[in-house]
């Protein structure tokens, strides 16, 4: 009985299958390093979102370690009720010192973070403008909220501001413009200084994903507030500890009354289980290390490595899209080719992951490449050699 009731599930499988849109994850064998054994093969891993390498690096090791053994294992409890401990308010204070702010709530992921501040801002009666590329994260959570949404297409901000402009936009209660900082696709960043001139303009709130900028841009990885010198003309900051910080979690940074907002009504927040003590812990190191010296290097050896890379698939005819960031799409065009492409490089050493649709538009399929600072010359010479004998091999140069 329960077959027949779940029959469709087979049948869109198999419609998926026939248009090359099914995949399956790698299984990671050991750390996540530039060299990596992923399916029993040691590659050259260029599908990690760990741009500094931290979550290798020994001292949030030790943190995690410490804070096992004086915490336990586990909150045990939501942040709302029992699970808030002192380490939790340490990283928060500790954040809002680093992104210049008044103050930060983490979530227990970006996405959360995204969708609770979302749900918290607007809802019935009012609009929000939504930048054509944002994350699925965002997406859900404008969904989620009930308000109307306006799609404004891709960097255009003068799309946006007559958007903003139309009378027929001009009726509503609030006004919301959300976008990526940098887009996790195709890499390239947001144009911020206007999109704050157009928020500044038409009185809408401005809210910006930092979650690939996050120790990726700005002064030791700030941010793209920090980048484009737009400190308090960002009125919601979303940042995330998962990908360049090294450990798990999204935070929310902004004034001292959104964040004292969002503990009260962001269900996200409120509903779910505080982070476990040890990636708080590791997390605060985290900070601490992109503050010192040993974290500008790092993100200075990160940006060093994007451009010696982007620059050599661009030389060799690769269709790289717009990417500015150590986000370089390699673009192959049907999601067929971005799965052959992806499966040769593996076979030539090289893990780079397929991305099709609906990530992205049907003829617009891709491996994504993500450059790190753990990378060696060694590293990316030997991925660029793959990618130029497979990319013969398919055609794409």
């Amino acid at each position: 009985m329960t077959q027949d009731r779940l029959g469709f599930v087979s049948a869109e499988l198999k419609s998926l299958r026939e248009k090359g849109f099914v995949w399956s994850p790698r299984i990671l064998q050991g750390e996540q390093r530039a060299r990596a054994v992923f399916d029993g093969h040691e590659v050259i891993n260029l599908s990690s979102n760990n741009y500094l390498g931290l979550t290798n690096h020994p001292k949030l090791r030790e943190a995690a370690k410490r804070a096992i053994d004086k915490y336990g294992a586990g909150a045990g409890a939501v942040r709302s009720t029992a699970g808030t401990m002192d380490l939790h308010d340490q990283l928060e204070k500790k954040l809002a010192q680093f992104k210049k702010v008044e103050a930060v709530l983490v979530f227990q992921s970006g996405f959360a973070a995204n969708q609770g501040a979302i749900q918290t801002l607007v809802g019935k009666g009012d609009v929000i403008f939504s930048e054509q590329l944002n994350h699925g994260s965002i997406i859900d959570g404008c969904r989620l909220s009930g308000a109307d949404i306006k799609v404004w297409p891709h960097r255009d901000a003068e799309a946006l501001k007559k958007l903003c402009k139309d009378k027929e936009n001009a009726h509503y209660r609030r006004r919301l413009i959300v976008t990526d900082g940098i887009f996790s696709m195709d890499g390239d960043i947001a144009p911020l200084r206007e999109l704050a001139d157009v928020a500044e303009e038409f009185n809408c709130i401005l809210m910006v994903d930092d979650a690939h900028a996050s120790g990726v841009l700005g002064r030791g990885g700030r941010g793209s507030t920090d980048h484009l010198g737009l400190h308090g003309r960002i009125d919601v900051q979303m940042g995330t500890l998962s990908k360049a910080l090294g450990t798990m979690g999204g935070y929310i940074a902004g004034s001292k009354d959104l964040i004292e907002l969002l503990k009260q009504k962001a269900r996200t927040w409120l509903l779910s289980t505080a982070h476990p003590p040890a990636v708080v812990a590791a997390a605060i190191v985290s900070v601490e290390l992109l503050e010192s010296p040993e974290g500008e290097k790092l993100v200075e050896k990160l940006w060093e490595n994007t451009r010696y890379f982007k620059k050599a698939l661009i030389e060799m005819g690769f269709d790289t899209g717009k990417s500015e960031s150590p986000i370089t799409p390699v673009i192959a065009g049907s999601s067929v080719n971005a799965a052959k492409l992806s499966q040769r490089l593996f076979e030539e050493g090289v893990f780079a992951q397929a991305i099709a649709f609906p990530m992205v538009a049907e003829d617009k399929a891709r491996v994504r490449t993500i450059m790190t600072a753990m990378h060696t010359r060694e590293n990316m010479d030997a991925a660029l050699n793959a990618f130029k004998k497979v990319g013969k091999e398919l055609r794409l140069i």
